[in-house]
């Protein structure tokens, strides 16, 4: 019997990691969502990096980097993975974003982190603020 976060379709070109990091996407932008927010974009790509999710609430952004999480390690579910050269690529590529969408120049952002436990775990997502 599949689990829900086993429904997802393997695609040639996708593997079992980008595949759980699109559930562990999906479940930030479901909560995300319960509380108001509209997504403005996924997985955006410039060639300084990604933005896994960018999401407006008025006139604020909530820039959003998505760690899914099989298991607690040393690095607390992910923490590890957001150092000094993360948080430069994305400040990179949301600048390129802002580029793209000038309409949104002007609005408050906010960076933060999703600490997403993949199942079987029920923990609930962690939520770190980077910036501003």
């Amino acid at each position: 019997m599949l689990k829900p976060w086993m429904e997802l379709q393997p695609m040639a070109s996708r593997g079992r990691t980008a595949l759980l990091g699109d559930w562990a996407e999906q479940r930030a932008l479901r909560l995300l969502r319960t509380r108001g927010w509209v997504l403005l974009s996924r997985q955006w790509r410039c060639r300084w990096g990604e933005l896994d999710l960018v999401v407006a609430k008025g006139e604020r952004l909530l820039l959003v980097e998505v760690k899914g999480r099989g298991r607690p390690g040393p690095d607390g579910w992910g923490r590890a993975a957001l150092g000094r050269a993360k948080r430069l690529r994305l400040e990179r590529a949301w600048s390129c974003w802002l580029v793209e969408h000038p309409g949104w120049a002007n609005a408050t952002a906010e960076l933060v982190f999703a600490l997403v436990p993949l199942p079987p775990s029920r923990r609930p997502v962690r939520w770190i603020r980077a910036w501003p």
